[in-house]
């Protein structure tokens, strides 16, 4: 008698490994923005279009009351865009995930509920080995987003601060010029039958390049310098225009600066900046030159530069005047905070819709170079090495 034929084949009997649906199951976040309280800090890490895009996909935004006003955001501007608002600093800093432009002082970590999620700036030559053992005690998960790459492997959000300060230092020198800022009384701009302002550029980075960019739209003549042949080629091909470049080289340097009317430094070091220029270069300066040291807070490239702040923001030396105030793109709080917001909104959306930070670790690369304390676990190596801490690879945590 024949068997009745099975509806399954032979290989479908067999045992068969179990698999898994793994749903990326989209999460609602619940963000806390502080008012910045750091001396001068007037940014703001959203704008009321990126608040409202961000509660526009069902997450939650609560701000303190005037966090925006330093870059003339209103409370009203925040509400209508979806945000709560409060009073109760605290109940900002209970949130689950905390977005700041600097990063939060000690006081600010006491507030902070363990397993907290904080995006802010790191500046790592800031802080002290105290900081990262209150981070670790809490068991927080820290994001600078200086550190964040792009698919690029570019820093966004170092790319765009620097355009900022770039632009930034030939506006201030302009305005330094003029008789009122007790300048030499030069104006920039290519006047028929006047010679044009001499700028001297130091480094040709992100800040060199839309320095010279800068410059040369407002009809100066510029010499830029620095020692990577390749950085001085890209100036030139993102400029689309030939200018005067050269290797740092003491006899060139000497005779550029004893010219010019403005001198832009823009040098980055590992630990601090090169100092390039010399007390002696700077003494045989034009009396009245202008000096914008732009990397003084890596220490400066000039040797008689000093800190200086918003509210004083130059002084002189050798007849020059020197402007040596570190936090440049906080004097235009407003293009930062868009800046700065522009780079934080797209990310923020992207761990709500990959089912939470944990999750966007694991699949975003540029992210997890951005981290470095995991749920109190220091995961960044420069950080380790520089403050003599112990350090975990993420890679052996996430996955």
């Amino acid at each position: 008698m024949n068997q009745p034929s099975s509806p399954f084949s032979k290989q479908q009997l067999l045992p068969q490994e179990e698999t898994l649906e793994v749903l990326k199951q989209k999460g609602e976040l619940f963000i806390g923005i502080p008012r910045e309280n750091q001396y001068q800090e007037k940014r703001v890490c959203l704008t009321p279009d990126a608040v409202n895009a961000i509660t526009a996909h069902g997450h939650r935004v609560l701000m303190e009351s005037g966090a925006g006003d330093g870059a003339n955001f209103s409370d009203i501007d925040y509400t209508n865009a979806g945000a709560e608002i409060t009073r109760d600093t605290k109940k900002v800093f209970s949130c689950p995930i905390i977005l700041k432009v600097e990063p939060p002082t000690l006081s600010e970590i006491d507030l902070l509920n363990p397993q907290t999620i904080v995006i802010s700036a790191l500046q790592i030559k800031t802080q002290r080995k105290e900081y990262f053992e209150v981070l670790a005690k809490k068991r927080l998960t820290a994001i600078a987003f200086e550190f964040i790459r792009d698919d690029d492997g570019n820093y966004p959000a170092v790319r765009s601060l620097s355009e900022i300060a770039g632009i930034s230092s030939i506006l201030i020198a302009s305005e330094l010029m003029a008789a009122t800022g007790k300048g030499n009384g030069l104006m920039f701009g290519n006047i028929s039958g006047v010679p044009p302002v001499e700028v001297v550029i130091i480094g040709a980075g992100t800040v060199g390049e839309f320095a010279a960019r800068s410059a040369l739209g407002l009809g100066a003549n510029i010499k830029v310098f620095d020692n990577s042949i390749s950085k001085l080629r890209n100036l030139q091909i993102n400029l689309n225009r030939t200018v005067y470049t050269s290797t740092i080289q003491p006899k060139n340097l000497i005779k550029s600066l004893k010219r010019c009317d403005v001198a832009i430094g823009a040098t980055r070091g590992k630990d601090r900046s090169p100092v390039v220029v010399s007390s002696s270069m700077v003494e045989n300066m034009k009396k009245g030159a202008v000096i914008i040291d732009v990397s003084i807070d890596m220490g400066g490239c000039f040797e008689t530069s000093e800190v200086t702040t918003h509210t004083k923001p130059t002084f002189e030396k050798y007849g020059v005047i020197h402007y040596g105030v570190p936090n440049i793109p906080s004097r235009y709080p407003r293009t930062s905070s868009i800046s700065i917001s522009n780079i934080f909104t797209p990310y923020l959306l992207k761990i709500g819709e990959d089912g939470g930070l944990e999750h966007s670790l694991r699949f975003d690369k540029g992210l997890r170079s951005g981290l470095y304390m995991y749920h109190g676990i220091l995961t960044n190596k420069s950080v380790g090495e520089w403050f003599g801490l112990s350090y975990s690879d993420i890679n052996f945590l996430i996955f």
